[in-house]
Protein backbone atom coordinates (compact mmCIF):
# COMPACT_ATOMS: atom_id res chain seq x y z
CA UNK A 1 0.00 0.00 0.00
CA UNK A 2 2.69 2.45 0.89
CA UNK A 3 4.32 1.96 -2.46
CA UNK A 4 1.07 2.68 -4.29
CA UNK A 5 0.52 5.88 -2.30
CA UNK A 6 4.04 7.07 -2.95
CA UNK A 7 3.62 6.40 -6.66
CA UNK A 8 0.30 8.31 -6.64
CA UNK A 9 2.00 11.27 -4.98
CA UNK A 10 4.77 11.22 -7.54
CA UNK A 11 2.21 11.26 -10.35
CA UNK A 12 0.60 14.40 -8.87
CA UNK A 13 3.93 16.18 -8.46
CA UNK A 14 4.66 18.39 -11.41
CA UNK A 15 7.90 20.09 -12.33
CA UNK A 16 6.00 22.72 -14.29
CA UNK A 17 5.53 26.12 -12.60
CA UNK A 18 2.01 26.72 -11.29
CA UNK A 19 -0.30 29.02 -13.21
CA UNK A 20 -0.22 32.68 -12.24
CA UNK A 21 -3.57 33.63 -13.76
CA UNK A 22 -5.30 33.60 -10.41
CA UNK A 23 -2.64 35.84 -8.88
CA UNK A 24 -3.16 38.88 -11.12
CA UNK A 25 -5.15 40.80 -8.51
CA UNK A 26 -2.50 40.07 -5.90
CA UNK A 27 0.24 41.12 -8.31
CA UNK A 28 -1.54 44.42 -9.04
CA UNK A 29 -1.85 45.16 -5.33
CA UNK A 30 1.78 44.23 -4.80
CA UNK A 31 2.86 46.41 -7.71
CA UNK A 32 0.78 49.31 -6.35
CA UNK A 33 2.30 48.94 -2.89
CA UNK A 34 5.81 48.72 -4.35
CA UNK A 35 5.18 51.85 -6.43
CA UNK A 36 3.97 53.75 -3.39
CA UNK A 37 7.01 52.66 -1.37
CA UNK A 38 9.37 53.71 -4.16
CA UNK A 39 7.66 57.12 -4.45
CA UNK A 40 7.81 57.58 -0.68
CA UNK A 41 11.51 56.65 -0.69
CA UNK A 42 12.19 59.15 -3.48
CA UNK A 43 10.34 61.89 -1.60
CA UNK A 44 12.46 61.19 1.49
CA UNK A 45 15.58 61.23 -0.70
CA UNK A 46 14.45 64.58 -2.15
CA UNK A 47 14.07 66.05 1.35
CA UNK A 48 17.52 64.79 2.30
CA UNK A 49 18.99 66.39 -0.82
CA UNK A 50 17.26 69.68 0.03
CA UNK A 51 18.71 69.54 3.54
CA UNK A 52 22.13 68.89 2.03
CA UNK A 53 21.66 71.92 -0.23
CA UNK A 54 20.73 74.08 2.76
CA UNK A 55 23.85 72.85 4.58
CA UNK A 56 26.04 73.65 1.53
CA UNK A 57 24.42 77.06 0.91
CA UNK A 58 26.67 79.08 3.29
CA UNK A 59 29.78 78.01 1.37
CA UNK A 60 31.07 80.43 -1.28
CA UNK A 61 29.53 80.08 -4.70
CA UNK A 62 26.08 78.98 -5.77
CA UNK A 63 26.59 75.40 -4.54
CA UNK A 64 23.42 75.16 -2.47
CA UNK A 65 20.90 76.42 -5.00
CA UNK A 66 21.38 73.72 -7.68
CA UNK A 67 21.34 71.01 -5.01
CA UNK A 68 18.10 72.36 -3.57
CA UNK A 69 16.55 72.51 -7.04
CA UNK A 70 17.51 68.86 -7.70
CA UNK A 71 15.89 67.81 -4.41
CA UNK A 72 12.81 69.85 -5.27
CA UNK A 73 12.63 68.21 -8.69
CA UNK A 74 12.71 64.74 -7.12
CA UNK A 75 9.97 65.66 -4.66
CA UNK A 76 7.73 67.32 -7.25
CA UNK A 77 8.02 64.37 -9.63
CA UNK A 78 6.97 61.88 -6.97
CA UNK A 79 4.52 63.65 -4.66
CA UNK A 80 1.08 64.78 -5.80
CA UNK A 81 0.52 66.88 -2.67
CA UNK A 82 3.83 68.68 -3.06
CA UNK A 83 3.11 69.38 -6.73
CA UNK A 84 -0.32 70.81 -5.85
CA UNK A 85 1.21 73.00 -3.13
CA UNK A 86 3.92 74.18 -5.55
CA UNK A 87 1.29 75.22 -8.11
CA UNK A 88 -0.60 77.15 -5.42
CA UNK A 89 2.62 78.87 -4.41
CA UNK A 90 3.31 79.72 -8.05
CA UNK A 91 -0.14 81.27 -8.43
CA UNK A 92 0.42 83.33 -5.27
CA UNK A 93 4.01 84.44 -6.09
CA UNK A 94 4.70 83.98 -9.81
CA UNK A 95 7.77 86.24 -9.98
CA UNK A 96 9.56 84.32 -7.25
CA UNK A 97 8.66 80.80 -8.35
CA UNK A 98 8.95 81.16 -12.15
CA UNK A 99 12.77 80.66 -12.24
CA UNK A 100 12.37 77.40 -10.35
CA UNK A 101 9.61 76.31 -12.75
CA UNK A 102 11.90 77.12 -15.66
CA UNK A 103 14.52 74.81 -14.16
CA UNK A 104 11.96 72.04 -13.65
CA UNK A 105 11.02 71.83 -17.34
CA UNK A 106 12.04 68.81 -19.39
CA UNK A 107 14.55 70.86 -21.39
CA UNK A 108 15.69 73.63 -19.01
CA UNK A 109 17.68 76.56 -20.38
CA UNK A 110 20.06 76.83 -17.47
CA UNK A 111 22.47 79.41 -18.89
CA UNK A 112 19.74 81.76 -20.10
CA UNK A 113 17.91 81.51 -16.78
CA UNK A 114 21.12 82.04 -14.79
CA UNK A 115 21.99 85.12 -16.83
CA UNK A 116 18.48 86.51 -16.41
CA UNK A 117 18.63 85.97 -12.64
CA UNK A 118 22.10 87.60 -12.49
CA UNK A 119 20.67 90.67 -14.23
CA UNK A 120 17.79 90.81 -11.75
CA UNK A 121 20.05 90.48 -8.71
CA UNK A 122 22.50 93.04 -10.09
CA UNK A 123 19.70 95.53 -10.79
CA UNK A 124 18.41 95.05 -7.25
CA UNK A 125 21.71 95.20 -5.34
CA UNK A 126 24.39 97.02 -7.33
CA UNK A 127 24.44 100.74 -8.16
CA UNK A 128 24.08 101.61 -11.85
CA UNK A 129 27.70 102.66 -12.37
CA UNK A 130 29.09 99.39 -10.91
CA UNK A 131 26.99 96.89 -12.85
CA UNK A 132 29.24 94.30 -14.48
CA UNK A 133 26.79 91.89 -16.12
CA UNK A 134 25.14 94.54 -18.28
CA UNK A 135 28.55 95.87 -19.42
CA UNK A 136 29.67 92.33 -20.23
CA UNK A 137 26.61 91.84 -22.41
CA UNK A 138 27.33 95.06 -24.28
CA UNK A 139 30.96 94.05 -24.87
CA UNK A 140 29.87 90.62 -26.08
CA UNK A 141 27.41 92.13 -28.55
CA UNK A 142 30.06 94.50 -29.99
CA UNK A 143 32.56 91.68 -30.61
CA UNK A 144 30.16 89.66 -32.69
Amino acid sequence: MRGARAQARLKNVSLVMPSVRGQRATDAATRDLAGRLVRFGLVVLGFLIILLGIAVAPLPGPGGIPVIVVGLMIILRNSFKARRQFVRLHHAHPRVISPIRRLLRKDPQILAMSYHQALKVERFLVPRNLRVVVRGRRLFRRRR
